[in-house]
């Protein structure tokens, strides 16, 4: 039976009268890619502050690699790497000056530093990099030596807190690129994300969060497959005609998603369309997480 990375079980955080986490279970096998995918304020980011012990809960128990929080978390710190959403690299050092610093702090041996580093800075794609200024380098480069920084000491598990954040599509290819390539090296990952995309792309096992809950969890295709089918029907037009179409698609039993101008019909596999006209296309995890959260995200 394949070990847990991270098991949570009911696990409450309340900030007054504001339950930012309602009940949260979860599993993360070792080696594989789980994502939190949801809006803002769904709950992910206070997830990982307590999987860091940045925050504590309030109810439920917590495991991360076998030690439990918070009694344990300094010594599941250890062996975690952990990229903050916020970018808080020190900018008056350089790429290899900032990989050094936290070298001691996770008290790599002396003489492992170097090679430690190094691997780093291969992995992140930053070799050429190293001596230069971190208030001089983009923010695609910023981003990998921030990912960098958390591997250095060779964690056994890496949380991800939005690491695309507010980053072009291109930059954001590259990065999913470095995941990809921890990934392979058997690293276990919890991610989280608002990026639909970048669930369906990374992930091994999806979990979507609305409003500190979970309402779904499951690999992408199996959420697809359970919750839109195989096929959409897309129907364009006025408002009026998009209404009837919504109210003909609820009364047959089939379920609906308003997008702008458009309704997606969703489950109309083997032909089943109702005589409607429409644009025919595969489900997606976006038909899924609109559907059971009613929200958009980008």
């Amino acid at each position: 039976m394949t070990e847990l990375a991270i098991r949570l079980r009911g696990v409450v955080k309340r900030y007054g009268a504001i339950t930012a986490v309602d009940g949260l279970d979860l599993d993360v096998p070792e080696g594989t890619c789980v994502g939190l995918l949801g809006p803002n304020g769904a709950g992910k980011s206070t997830t990982m502050r307590l999987l860091t012990a940045q925050a504590i809960a309030d109810e439920g128990e917590l495991d991360v690699l076998g030690f439990r929080l918070p009694q344990e978390s300094k010594a599941a710190r250890a062996q975690c790497g952990v990229v903050p959403q916020l970018d808080n690299l020190d900018t008056t050092l350089t790429v290899a000056q900032n990989l050094l610093v936290f070298s001691h702090l996770y008290r790599i041996p002396r003489a492992e530093r170097g090679d430690a580093i190094e691997r780093a800075l291969v992995m992140a794609k930053l070799t050429d990099r190293r001596k230069e200024r971190v208030d001089k380098l983009s923010g695609g480069m910023r981003r990998r030596l921030l990912i960098a920084r958390a591997l250095v000491h060779g964690p056994r598990l890496v949380l991800l807190d939005e690491p695309t954040v507010g980053l072009d599509p291109q930059v954001r290819q590259e990065l999913w690129a470095l995941i990809d390539a921890l990934r392979s090296e058997g690293a276990t990952i919890l991610m989280s994300t608002h990026y639909i995309e970048e669930a369906q792309r990374l992930a091994d096992t999806v979990l979507i969060m609305s409003h500190g809950k979970a309402v779904a969890a499951g690999s992408p295709a199996e959420l697809v497959t359970e919750h839109a089918g195989s096929e959409v029907l897309e129907v364009y037009g006025a408002p009026a005609r998009l209404e009837e179409v919504e109210a003909e698609a609820v009364g047959a039993g089939l379920r609906t998603r308003r997008t702008g101008t458009s309704v997606s019909i969703l489950g109309v596999d083997n032909g089943n369309g109702l005589g409607i006209a429409g644009e025919r296309r595969p489900a997606n995890l976006e038909d899924v997480f609109v559907l059971l959260t009613g929200e958009e995200i980008g």
